[in-house]
């Protein structure tokens, strides 16, 4: 068989990609190779000997009317050349990742790890500099709740180690939580961030036990955000975690109602405070989604240590618009606010943040993004009064397989205030640092 020097080209670009989706997005362009395209079982075009290439008939070099291109696999015919031909002639589709696991009677587990290097500390997660690390070696198992046929019950637990382990562990009254003690050494730990039953009926579904917030856009696992690093919102003025009851209704099918009663943030099983947490998410068009959501009471029993220590109470919200400007461009805004004090009144948390974040998606492989974030603290702790804090970070997502995501960034932070010492590792006010990690699904 004689191939095209375009078949050719194609043949070798498929031989080094695997193939599977990136975030949803999908790239309809298949790629010319030698073998039967897509499993469908037939030739592919552009192979057959002295055959046209496809989606180059406007340079009279043959196309999709020239036979040998309507395989059922598609055409790749919107393929220009000089525009787009060097982007696509690889194969973009990566398929359904392996699973270590899988699905047995409605139960499902699964996991993965994520190791990374920075050459900065950052205040929280990232805080372990010029070291390659593991952050996230997870492991899940979990009964999804389907009520389209009535009642039905499930649950979920997560087990994690690394160096995210004691950011993430529960915290309490003394002893202060039931994993807060698996540490090992300075910075390794273990963790359990769920652990829970659900039941539900109908549009109506319940969660007991330990599990994450509705707060906040970014999450504790590393499979769910873009970024390596996280915000200082993330870090500072959200729970990562709730213990209680949580209620989700479907009013509609634009419409979803949460409604709970919570021990406080970020406890185990013991009294650690008492608040309410609820919120409303909103489908507004078929582009645009809205999350309110806010909690309030007793936070944390244990927050104010020392003579005279109290519990710090207050109220939080968070709003999150996600806006998806086009097939490849999301447009992510959130802000929060955070106003707490202690029994006596004094103060003890006061910020607002806003987060902005892009990310756009050139294949099912590749997607860059960037993140800006602006964060005013009052004696937040381990912050100074009046401190400002922006941060740009801007980053890659490239996936070489299913299972796999790489995630370089490099990322600037300022900080102005009264007192910045120790914040940032530059000179006290400004920082860049460079992070990259890789995770592994199974």
């Amino acid at each position: 068989m004689k191939l095209s020097k375009l078949a050719l080209i194609a043949a070798v670009a498929c031989g080094f990609h695997t193939s599977n989706t990136f975030a949803a997005q999908n790239n309809d362009i298949q790629l010319i190779s030698c073998e039967s395209s897509c499993d469908c079982g037939e030739p592919a075009c552009g192979c057959e000997a002295n055959g046209p290439a496809c989606g180059l008939g406007g340079l009279g070099l043959g196309g999709c009317d020239a036979g040998g291109c309507d395989s059922g696999c598609g055409s790749g015919c919107d393929i220009d050349l000089f525009g787009k031909l060097h982007n696509h002639i690889h194969c973009d589709e990566l398929g359904d990742p392996w699973t270590l696991f899988g699905e047995h009677c409605g139960w499902s587990a699964g996991g993965w790890v994520s190791m990374g290097y920075h050459n900065n500390a950052l205040p929280a997660f990232n805080t372990r500099p010029d070291e390659f690390q593991l952050h996230q070696a997870w492991l899940y198992a979990e009964k999804a709740i389907d009520t389209s046929n009535g009642f039905d019950m499930g649950g979920r637990i997560d087990y994690l180690y690394g160096t995210d382990g004691p950011n993430t562990q529960a915290f309490g009254t003394d002893p202060r939580g039931f994993d807060n003690s698996w540490d090992n050494g300075t910075d390794y730990g273990h963790a359990i961030p769920q652990l829970y039953g659900e039941v539900g009926y109908g549009d109506l579904s319940v969660k007991i036990g330990h599990f994450y917030t509705i707060i906040g856009y970014e999450v504790v696992q590393a499979t769910g955000n873009f970024f390596y690093s996280h915000s200082y919102s993330f870090n500072f003025s959200e729970p990562f975690t709730h213990t209680g009851a949580l209620a989700t209704y479907k009013v509609s099918d634009d419409l979803t109602a949460y409604s709970g009663y919570v021990l406080g943030w970020d406890s185990g099983f013991d009294d650690n405070g008492d608040a309410y947490l609820s919120g409303l998410s909103a489908q507004v068009t078929d582009t645009l989604n809205v999350t309110y959501a806010s909690v309030f009471g007793r936070f944390d029993e244990s927050r104010f240590n020392g003579p005279g220590s109290s519990s710090e109470r207050g109220y939080m919200q968070s709003i999150v618009a996600n806006y998806n400007a086009t097939d490849n461009l999301n447009y992510i805004f959130q802000t929060d606010w955070l106003d707490t004090d202690d029994d006596a009144g004094n103060l003890g948390r006061n910020t607002f943040d806003i987060n902005q974040y892009l990310i756009y998606s050139l294949s099912d492989r590749l997607a860059l993004g960037g993140r800006f974030e602006w964060y005013e603290a009052n004696r937040t702790g381990v912050f100074a009064d009046d401190l400002n804090i922006y941060a740009l970070t801007g980053g890659v997502n490239y996936r070489p397989s299913a299972n796999v995501i790489v995630r370089p960034e490099i990322r600037r932070d300022w900080a102005f205030g009264p007192d910045t010492t120790g914040i940032l590792a530059d000179d006290d006010s400004t920082q860049t640092t460079f992070g990259i990690d890789t995770i592994f699904t199974f």
